[in-house]
């Protein structure tokens, strides 16, 4: 079994900033992806920034440069400093990733319980 905990949630005005992070626990083999997704009331789920292991980070346009990635692939976690918060980034952000719990398996998506990120106008 694997878990990812999420944290650093909350409530912040417009231009405020948060930081979220995501550790992930269990039977890990090893890690090829580490990420957010977020959900608004009445919309799908939508990536938002999710680093892969050739280096590579997918990014959402509408968070481009207020928003970082950073993955810890060694200590399993991985961070989003969101800066310069906007009314419609409110939802709820989970966390992703592609993991390997056995030496003959794939990589499966895990994903976390979700954290409420709240921007008040």
């Amino acid at each position: 079994q694997v878990q990812l905990v999420e944290s650093g949630g909350g409530v912040v005005e417009t231009g405020g900033s948060l930081r979220l992070s995501c550790r992930a626990s269990g039977n890990i083999i090893s890690m090829n992806s580490m990420g957010w997704y977020r959900q608004a009331p009445g919309k799908d789920r939508e990536l938002v920034a999710v680093e892969i292991t050739d280096a590579k980070t997918d990014m959402i346009d509408s968070v481009k440069g207020r928003f970082s990635i950073s993955w810890d692939n060694a200590k399993r976690t991985v961070s989003l400093q969101m800066n310069n918060l906007r009314p419609e980034d409110t939802a709820v952000y989970y966390c992703r990733a592609g993991v390997k719990t056995s030496s003959f398996g794939p990589h499966s998506l895990y994903w976390g319980q979700g954290t409420q990120v709240t921007v008040s106008s």
